[in-house]
């Protein structure tokens, strides 16, 4: 319930719409990189079967545990683009359709899906000054292998460009920020060799679907370092990333005020920091000369520094977080550095949202490590309790393991390694790849660029009743909330047994007890409200909400 957010959101999206949006768009409609000095490798795509395919020195492949792993080589940018649009053209439309289709789901009226179009123009009227020309041609080759069905913004380059700041306009519009990252590095004492170790959870939710086709990529630009990132395909940004130098960079959203002006996509400044960085302070420097629109947490390791650091980014700040006299650095959805100790926003984030209680949940499990290795780290990730061990329902925001991760990472710097998480969430099978092994073996006709010695097995979790209840309690939350929605009635045989899924959960009782309360079934309504509140609560609006009907129900009681 906690996610329905957004409907006054709506309106005011409406008004900028009807007022705004013939100022000052003209020019980013018309904006197209420069492609004249460019040319372009056309060898054809070769398809050895319908997970394997080649082109020239690139290559795309379907490992067995379901993760795409791309190689792409680029003699210019818009080569580099086009290569990867030729290699991963179905994957691209599947997952522009996936999205789109999301939207629509949210959006379904044809008045307000142009009324969302119109505005997101607006809103991005000043976003191509804010892209190099580097990468709007890589952008730009990429788009034309993109979905044909989704016209929302007129040109394919333009959708594709947009989607770029999709995580950055979710995040300023729906403060989507509330559903978090975490992310911490072990270094010196904290690791068996004194390396630098990190590990993170990419928390972005856009349905299990999106998250579905994963896809790892090995990028070797014309101009930079060679490097890898996860994410999925049309994407040329990174959220989780390593280079060649041993260099790795994530993100974790922090609160933001709504921005009026969409900028660089944070995506965009950690590629460029991954492509052009090989130390902590040359990432800093490009980091500096990028204006974002809405707060970021960069974690960057170095092999060379041997350590990490938070770049804190927001439109109107910009600060550095070092550990002191430590060799561990936890980061989760609020800022640590000085120049936001007295921020709003970061105050509020830390005492009304879930990210201080994931970033104690972490020290906690890192205390209770000698020494984290990449099997420790991954037990970490996974982990779905909360502070000490408390049973606190699985989905809850809370917990480190929220059971909606796109991906879960874990990076070794010094040796270039990198484990990635298969499906479902970070519970499938944490994948090895050694980034000078990759680029070496790309031309070989097999089925996965891998280290099989070094893999990481799957959450034993998988195949237990509380996975398939967790996978069931999902199904049957959606269908509860759309009967809610429409006031329409459910079995309340059903709406009994929805508790035993997930039991733990506080969520659990109050969607219940919401839709008792809509039905003035208001005695079976304050139990569960009551229920609700005797479990971990996400965050101090939710469990304010939760007090709020307990009292509304009581004075419906009293008033019988």
């Amino acid at each position: 319930m906690q996610r329905l957010k957004g409907a006054y959101g709506f309106v005011i999206l409406v008004f900028i719409s009807i007022v705004f949006f013939s100022c000052g768009t003209k020019k980013s409609l018309n904006d197209l990189p420069d492609l004249s000095s460019y040319a372009l490798n056309e060898q054809p795509r070769i398809t050895l079967n319908d997970t394997l395919f080649f082109k020239d020195k690139s290559s795309l492949r379907k490992n067995e545990f379901g993760q795409w792993e791309l190689v792409a080589f680029g003699n210019n940018p818009y080569d580099l683009g086009n290569t990867i649009g030729v290699l991963t053209e179905e994957l691209m439309v599947s997952q522009e359709d996936i999205f789109f289709e999301k939207v629509k789901t949210m959006v379904p009226s044809e008045f307000k899906q142009n009324l969302l179009r119109k505005f997101l123009i607006w809103y991005g009227r000043k976003m191509y000054l804010h892209v190099t020309e580097e990468y709007k041609a890589e952008i730009y080759g990429i788009s034309k292998y993109g979905s044909t069905n989704n016209d929302l913004f007129g040109s394919n380059y333009l959708k594709t460009l947009f989607l770029h700041g999709a995580h950055d306009i979710g995040h300023a519009l729906q403060d989507l920020a509330l559903v978090g990252c975490s992310s911490f590095a072990v270094w010196g004492k904290n690791t068996p060799d004194g390396n630098l170790l990190i590990a993170r959870n990419f928390d972005f939710y856009a349905g299990d679907d999106f998250a579905e086709e994963k896809l790892i990529s090995f990028i070797q630009p014309e101009k930079g370092y060679k490097f890898m990132a996860v994410s999925w395909a049309g994407m040329i940004g990174v959220m989780s990333g390593m280079n060649e130098k041993g260099l790795t960079v994530t993100i974790n959203a922090g609160k933001s005020d709504v921005p009026m002006l969409a900028k660089t996509p944070i995506s965009l400044v950690t590629r460029e920091i991954l492509q052009y960085a090989s130390t902590i302070q040359e990432a800093i420097i490009i980091a500096k000369q990028r204006e974002v629109f809405v707060s970021e947490a960069i974690m960057v390791g170095s092999a060379i520094d041997n350590k990490a650091i938070l770049i804190e980014m927001s439109p109107d700040n910009f600060d550095v977080f070092e550990v002191e006299n430590s060799s561990k650095l936890i980061c989760s959805n609020h800022f640590q550095s000085e120049a936001y100790k007295d921020d709003d926003n970061n105050i509020k984030a830390i005492l009304e949202s879930h990210s201080k209680y994931r970033f104690d949940r972490m020290e906690e499990l890192l205390a209770e490590k000698d020494k984290v290795t990449p099997q420790k780290a991954v037990d970490i990730l996974r982990n779905k309790e909360g502070l000490q061990d408390l049973k606190i329902g699985y989905g809850n925001e809370k917990a480190l393991n929220q059971l909606l991760a796109h991906h879960g990472i874990v990076f070794q710097p010094s040796n270039k390694k990198v484990w990635v998480s298969a499906n479902p969430y970070q519970l499938g099978e944490f994948v090895a790849f050694q980034l000078d092994s990759v680029f070496a073996n790309a031309n070989k006709k097999n089925s996965t660029l891998s280290l099989p010695l070094d893999l990481i097995e799957k959450d034993p979790f998988i195949n237990s009743v509380a996975f398939n209840n967790y996978e069931k309690y999902k199904l049957e939350r959606r269908k509860l909330e759309l009967a809610i929605e429409n006031k329409e009635p459910f079995d309340l045989e059903k709406l009994e047994a929805f508790t035993t899924l997930n039991p733990d959960f506080w969520e659990v009782y109050y969607i219940v007890g919401t839709y008792y309360y809509n039905n003035k079934n208001y005695k079976a309504a304050l139990t569960k409200f009551e229920k609700a509140l005797s479990k971990e609560i996400t965050t101090v609006i939710d469990r304010e909400n939760v007090e709020k009907y307990i009292n509304k129900t009581k004075r419906k009681l009293n008033d019988s």
